[in-house]
C-alpha cells in the first residue's frame, strides 16, 4: 500500500477541494493509502455524507497552519505543528511514503530540507515541474526555489532533471539544454557560461543552449534554469495561455456570425483545451531531496490537485530519491 500525507489545510480553495481530490484518487486505485493532516472536524465536515473508503484514509491532526504570508523562518522554528511540518514528519518517520502540499512554496522548501536533509551531492533542492509541448512535454527545473543558482547547481540540476524525465518518461537518454538569451557560445551570464562545459564533459545528453522558445518544442526534455528565470518564464506562459483564451472567448462573443463559427469549431476548442489543460500539469516535484515532496499550485482545484497526487505516486513507484542518490553516487565516486 502506498501511503501519501496530504497538508489538508493548504490551497487556495482550502480542505474541501483537497476532500474531492482524495476521493477521485481512492476511487482510481485500490493501492494506495491517504494521510489527511489538518483540523480533524473541519476534514470531517468536507468529507460530509459520502465517506470515503473504509481503510483507505487516515486522519492526523494538526494545531497550526502555514499561511501564505508567513516567512520561512517562522514556518520552520515557529510553526512545528502545522499541517504542513506534520506532513512531512511523516515521511521523515516513514509512515508516509510522500507528502503534497499547495502551501507556502518557499516554507514548504525550506521545512523539507531541514526535515528530510538532501541527498549526497546535491547542495540545493530545485523544484521541477513538466511543461506541455509539442509531442509530449519538457521537465523544466529550477521553477523558483533557487533565485541565484552556481554553475555547479545548474549541473546537479540537469543530473537531477535527467533522472527525472528517465523515470517518468522512459528515455534512456533524455536531452538536457540549458535556458539561454541565445545559442551562441557567447552568450548569456556568467553562471550559464561556466555550466556549459560541466554538462558538456559529463555523461549527460547535453544538447547545448535553449531559448525560450524552444521550450515548447520536441528539441528538448529537460530544460535546466535558475530559479528567478524558471519562475519568471513559468508565469509569463501562464499568462499568455490566459490572454489567448481571453481573446478566443471575445472574438467568438463579437457576432452572431462568429458565435456560429464558435459552435462549429467548439470540438476543436475542446481538444485543443484539453491537451494544454494545466490542471494535466499540476504538481511540481521539490527533487534531491531524501524523500518525495510534491507541490501543488496553490489555486488547484481538485482535478488539479488529483494529479499533484499521481505525480506522488509515479515517483514513489520508481523510488526517484533514490535513483537520484544511486546517479549522484556513481558520479561522484567516478570523479
Amino acid at each position: 500500500m502506498l501511503k501519501v500525507a496530504i497538508d489538508a489545510m493548504s490551497g487556495d480553495g482550502g480542505t474541501g477541494v483537497i476532500v474531492d481530490a482524495v476521493r477521485s484518487v481512492l476511487s482510481k486505485r485500490d493501492d494506495v493509502h491517504l494521510i489527511l493532516v489538518g483540523e480533524p472536524d473541519r476534514i470531517n465536515q468536507c468529507i460530509g455524507s459520502t465517506p470515503l473508503p473504509e481503510g483507505r484514509f487516515s486522519v492526523v491532526a494538526s494545531s497550526e497552519v502555514v499561511t501564505m504570508e508567513d516567512s520561512a523562518a517562522v514556518a520552520l522554528r515557529s510553526k512545528k505543528k502545522s499541517s504542513m511540518r506534520l506532513a512531512i514528519n511523516l515521511v521523515k518517520e516513514g509512515e508516509a511514503d510522500a507528502c503534497v502540499s499547495a502551501g507556502n512554496t518557499g516554507a514548504l522548501m525550506a521545512i523539507s530540507k531541514f526535515v528530510l536533509k538532501t541527498v549526497r551531492g546535491i547542495d540545493r533542492p530545485a523544484i521541477a515541474a513538466i511543461i506541455p509541448a509539442i509531442d509530449g512535454h519538457t521537465h523544466m527545473l529550477d521553477l523558483g526555489a533557487n533565485v541565484d543558482s552556481s554553475a555547479r547547481n545548474l549541473y546537479q540540476f540537469a543530473l537531477m532533471g535527467s533522472i527525472l524525465a528517465q523515470a517518468v518518461d522512459g528515455i534512456k537518454q533524455p536531452r538536457v539544454a540549458l535556458l539561454n538569451i541565445g545559442s551562441e557560445d557567447i552568450k548569456g551570464n556568467e553562471q550559464v557560461k561556466l555550466a556549459a562545459p560541466l554538462l558538456a564533459n559529463s555523461s549527460l545528453n547535453y544538447i547545448g543552449f535553449a531559448e525560450g522558445n524552444e521550450i515548447y518544442t520536441d528539441k528538448v526534455d529537460v530544460v535546466v534554469c535558475d530559479g528567478f528565470v524558471g519562475n519568471v518564464s513559468l508565469k509569463t506562459s501562464e499568462g499568455v495561455a490566459r490572454m489567448v483564451s481571453h481573446y478566443l472567448k471575445e472574438e467568438f462573443k463579437r457576432s452572431l456570425w462568429n458565435k456560429l463559427v464558435g459552435l462549429v469549431a467548439r470540438p476543436v476548442l475542446k481538444s485543443f483545451g484539453n491537451r494544454i489543460d494545466p490542471r494535466k500539469y499540476n504538481g511540481a516535484s521539490l527533487l534531491g531531496l531524501q524523500g518525495v515532496v510534491v507541490k501543488s499550485h496553490g489555486s488547484a482545484d481538485a482535478v488539479a490537485f488529483a494529479n499533484a497526487i499521481d505525480i506522488a505516486l509515479l515517483e514513489i513507484g520508481h523510488n526517484l530519491p533514490s535513483m537520484i542518490a544511486d546517479r549522484l553516487g556513481e558520479t561522484l565516486n567516478a570523479a
